[in-house]
């Protein structure tokens, strides 16, 4: 293969868990817009329309599929449904995020909340999913991970005590970061890849942070700013791709140096 069609997702079929927010819409676009025939699942099919309908009108092949990441049974369904329409699973990327903890003194239900889709959930469709492409000898497994998985918290970039990151969010990615290296030694003797991409703070410029707060940000990183939705999506391509065929096991940080400066 050609070193630029091995970036391709052309002919792949690709299973995309968390199509919303600026970096799942992105996400969506940027998948589709590779090639892939892609397959979002979410809880609720009304969540991601219009980013469906967008990629379906620029001419590319996104469907949108029903199912709950936190129901075993759910995710057999949906392989089930996926490999009926499409025959083969090439690759899957873990968006999904769930994030009902504001801050560290929260009922302990809101913690169990979260694990029960950013832990739980995620184990239970790396497992269904990665069996999947096993057994038929190869694919490509993607994490939506975080920086914040690999470093404590800097609460003084942030304006006000109220606005501090809540803790769950910093276990779950650590977990997802070590339990991706612990897929990829699983599933690599079967052909599948599993891989992690970390990213830093992704600007949303529809609800931007604070100046006070981009410009204590911008200080951390070696690129002097946040990342936009957009410098996510090219890790992720690639990782999916034949380009990245050789790579298993590794977490890719997209952070604009933040965690080496």
């Amino acid at each position: 293969m050609s070193l630029p069609a091995s970036f391709s997702l052309s002919g792949k079929v690709v299973l995309q868990f968390g199509g919303t927010g600026h970096l799942g819409g992105a996400l969506v676009s940027a998948l589709a817009s590779a090639g892939a025939a892609l397959i979002v699942a979410t809880r609720d099919k009304e969540s991601v329309r219009d980013s469906v309908a967008q990629a379906t009108q620029a001419g590319h092949a996104v469907f949108a599929e029903e199912a709950d990441i936190r129901s075993e049974p759910s995710l057999h369904e949906l392989r089930d449904r996926v490999l009926a329409a499409h025959g083969r699973i090439d690759g899957v990327v873990f968006n999904a995020v769930s994030r009902p903890m504001s801050g560290f003194d929260d009922d302990l239900a809101k913690w169990e909340m979260s694990m029960a889709v950013n832990a739980t959930g995620f184990f239970a469709a790396a497992r269904v999913f990665g069996d999947a492409m096993a057994a038929r000898g190869s694919g490509s497994m993607v994490a939506i991970a975080s920086m914040q998985g690999m470093v404590g918290p800097n609460f003084w970039l942030y304006d006000s005590p109220a606005a501090h990151p809540p803790p769950d969010y910093f276990f779950h990615k650590a977990g997802m970061i070590n339990l991706t290296r612990y897929l990829a030694a699983r599933y690599g003797p079967r052909g599948v890849r599993v891989n992690a991409v970390s990213p830093g703070g992704i600007l949303n410029p529809a609800k931007p942070p604070s100046e006070g707060f981009l410009s204590r940000y911008g200080e951390m990183t070696m690129l002097g700013r946040m990342a936009l939705p957009p410098e996510i999506c090219g890790p992720v391509v690639f990782l999916l791709s034949d380009a990245a065929s050789y790579i298993t096991g590794a977490n890719l940080c997209v952070e604009g140096g933040y965690t080496v400066k």
